[in-house]
């Protein structure tokens, strides 16, 4: 196991969002808002329609499972 898994995200670029890092570590195109939290979602800020964000997501999945 690495001894980097729990990073404090020191490295990352002053101001930038844990989402908004792709594998290389570098910042990505701009995220779009999720429109429940605000926080950052994985979709481009391009993406039309309404946009999530994991946490959201998930939990809107769950409400909407169980409505039936």
């Amino acid at each position: 196991m690495s001894d980097d898994y729990c990073a404090s995200g020191a490295d990352r670029p002053a101001g930038a969002s844990p989402h908004a890092l792709d594998a290389t570590g570098e910042a990505g195109p701009p995220y779009a808002e999720c429109v429940l939290c605000r926080e950052p979602t994985e979709y481009p800020e391009s993406r039309k329609g309404i946009t999530l964000c994991p946490v959201c997501e998930w939990q809107e999945a769950q409400r909407t499972a169980c409505s039936g």
